[in-house]
This record gives structure tokens, C-alpha cells and sequence, in this order.
């Protein structure tokens, strides 16, 4: 269905707006819109948020910066020929892949650039705003999707922290969903909090982790003492590329690791490796082998397998995040929000580790926002 001409349209800014997940969320959305598919994954069209004001699905309106040039109708294709999106989807919603991808500028810095990093923001921050006012929205959000980078060294801001640094000085809400630093950079604190913008991230909790923060409380509440939990990724795809970099994996990682210690108050034994298999695309798998005592020191044995596509189980999670910052910036909300802990390993803010207490705290978020006003729809 599309928009009403007296609808509000809201921006929604992917980093990486060619990668699976990006690409994904921008097929997922027209799908939805279209009646095509329902929109399974969604907290945000659950009861949990009725009469709360969010952004209609038909009204998100999408760009993005990506370094790469592949076509966005080509790339659908692509994850259509692999099994991520439903085989004929590409075609029938060529037109508004099609449109997106003429909202997708050059991101950097590429080889050979050089523009300092004030330039590089200056420039992010002009096609954010130019992409506003063209598209005579009423906000725009910025969501970092890109492939997962180290951790910086030194002072030099790392590309998603430039990407950040734009979304501030464009005036946009930024949410972060992949471990990279983006707003976390010491450089940004003092930004982010004079910006009076919401933010949330980081690094979004799609499936591993999700698991781990469900079955971490359960040990806790029932007493049971995990000596050791180990795990393994396997998976392809642009993901699979960038953690092959044990630096990119080490990132990825701390999250993983934080629930677990925050969750039984101590950090068990074990590790959890990543592994590169290109032949598995955009499917991953992830295993877990948690050792735990019983009653009278009884020594037994919990493993869990999880068999996913990433795309397909962050997408609607980016749908949901993108429509719920907006609503907290149109309703004068601002810094960390910490409600939103339910979609990420390394939440910002101050908020609970285990899913269903960060499920409390999301059920609380929508609460204040049906109280607070908003604009005219």
C-alpha cells in the first residue's frame, strides 16, 4: 500500500545500504507494504505497540552510503537465488529496489582518499541532509549495517565513528547494530550527549547470543553452576569475510561474552570461535556446549545448535529499531536508550543482560511513548 500524500515520511540511512542485511530490510519493508508477506519477526507490529505512534511501514523512505557499486536489484537477486529472499520477490518489487538504490551514495574513505575525517563527515553529513530535504522527510535515521571492523588504535576515528559523527552533525538519531565503534569512540561522547539525539546499539542479538541471553538467567534462577559454556560459529557471506580478521572477530565476541557474564555473575570457562565457510553464503551456524553441576556436584552437559540465515533475522529487527528511534526523536527523547537492550549484545546505557527483563523494559518503552505527543498523521 502506498504512502498517503499526508503522511509523514521518515529517512532511514543504512551504512553498508548494499550489503545481505541492508538489502534484506529494503525488500522486506516493500514486501510488507505490498501485502506480499506478513510481518513475521516484528515486534513492532505485535500488540506490545499499537497506538504508539510509529512510523507506518509504507512511509520509510531509504538510502545509504555503502563503498560498494553492485546494483541493489541485482544483489536481491542474488540473496533470491541463494534462499534468503522468497524466489520472484527481486521482480516484483523492482521499482522500489530501484528506487533505493538511487538514494545510496559513495561511502569511504576508499583507497586512495584523501579527505581528512572532518572533510569525510562534512560530506556524509551534506547527502544525509540533501537526502531530507529532497525527499521532504520529516527525520531521517542512520543504521550502521556495515561488515563488522577492529577495534580502532589509537585516536583516528574508525569509518563507522565517521559515519556517526554525520548522522550528529545532520541532526539524525544513529543506532548501531554491528559491534564496530561508531558512537562508542572516546571522540564522540561530548557530540552525542550536546546533540540531544537518540541513540541506541550495539551489536545486534539475532541468534547465538538471543539464545544465551534466555538460557544464562535460567541456570542463574535455578542454581544450576556453569563451569565451562564454549560455542562455534560457522558461517560465509561478507560477515564470514570480515571476522576471518581475528581483530573484526575479537569485536564481535566481547558482546557475546558480556551477556553470559552479566547473566550468571561471573564469566565461565570457554570461548567461542568463528569460522569462515564461504560455501555457506548467508546461513550460519552456531553450536554452544555448557557444562554445568547438579544437585551433589552431579556433572552434566546442555548443547544447543542454531541453524539461521543472518539477513533474514536481523532485517525485521533493523525495521523495528529504525521505527522506534524515530518515534523517540519525534517525542523529544534523547541520549542512550537503554530500552531498546533487547535488540543488542552490548547494549548503550544502563539496563538488564537477560531477554526477559529487557522484554519489561521494552514493554515500558512503549508505554511512555503512547503518553507522549507526536506529530499530526
Amino acid at each position: 500500500m502506498p504512502a498517503s500524500l499526508s503522511e509523514p515520511r521518515v529517512g532511514v540511512w543504512l551504512i553498508g545500504a548494499r550489503g545481505s542485511v541492508a538489502t534484506t530490510v529494503i525488500a522486506g519493508c516493500a514486501a510488507l507494504t505490498a501485502g506480499l508477506h506478513p510481518p513475521t519477526g516484528m515486534v513492532t507490529e505485535t500488540f506490545l505497540f499499537a497506538e504508539c505512534g510509529l512510523p507506518t511501514l509504507s512511509s520509510l523512505v531509504f538510502g545509504g552510503h555503502d563503498t560498494i557499486d553492485c546494483p541493489l536489484p541485482k544483489r536481491a537477486e542474488a540473496l533470491a537465488a541463494g534462499g534468503v529472499l522468497p524466489h520472484g520477490l527481486p521482480a516484483a518489487i523492482a521499482a522500489e529496489l530501484e528506487a533505493a538504490d538511487a538514494e545510496i551514495r559513495p561511502g569511504g574513505p576508499a583507497p586512495g582518499d584523501t579527505r581528512d575525517e572532518s572533510e569525510l563527515v562534512d560530506a556524509f553529513a551534506a547527502d544525509l541532509r540533501d537526502f531530507v530535504r529532497r525527499r521532504g522527510l520529516t527525520r531521517a535515521v542512520v543504521v550502521n549495517v556495515a561488515s563488522t571492523e577492529p577495534a580502532p588504535v589509537g585516536p583516528a576515528l574508525p569509518p563507522s565513528s565517521l559515519y556517526a559523527a554525520a548522522a550528529l552533525a545532520a541532526g539524525c538519531p544513529y543506532v548501531n547494530f554491528t559491534p564496530s565503534t561508531g558512537l562508542h569512540h572516546p571522540a564522540l561522547a561530548s557530540p552525542a550527549r550536546s546533540s540531544r539525539l537518540p541513540y541506541a546499539g550495539r551489536d545486534g542479538k539475532t541468534g547465538q547470543t538471543l539464545l544465551r541471553s534466555v538460557l544464562g538467567p535460567m541456570f542463574a534462577q535455578r542454581a544450576l553452576a556453569v563451569r565451562a559454556w564454549s560455542g562455534t560459529n560457522l558461517l560465509g557471506g561478507g560477515d564470514g569475510a570480515s571476522l576471518a580478521d581475528p581483530a573484526a572477530a575479537a569485536a564481535k565476541n566481547a558482546g557475546k561474552e558480556r551477556v553470559l557474564a552479566d547473566t550468571l555473575g561471573g564469566a565461565p570457562q570457554g570461548e567461542v570461535h568463528i569460522d569462515d565457510v564461504p560455501a555457506l553464503g548467508d546461513w550460519k551456524t552456531a553450536w554452544d556446549h555448557i557444562a554445568f553441576d547438579g544437585f551433589l556436584g552431579t556433572r552434566m552437559i546442555l548443547q544447543t545448535t542454531w541453524q539461521g540465515c543472518d539477513s533474514a533475522l536481523a532485517a525485521p529487527l533493523v525495521l523495528d529499531l529504525a521505527r522506534l528511534v524515530s518515534r523517540a526523536h519525534e517525542a523529544g527523547l534523547s541520549g542512550p536508550l537503554s530500552e531498546l537492550g533487547f535488540y543488542f549484545k552490548d547494549p548503550v546505557g544502563d539496563g538488564p543482560a537477560a531477554l526477559g527483563e529487557q522484554y519489561a523494559a521494552l514493554a515500558g518503552l512503549a508505554g511512555r511513548l503512547r503518553a507522549l505527543p507526536g506529530e499530526t498523521r
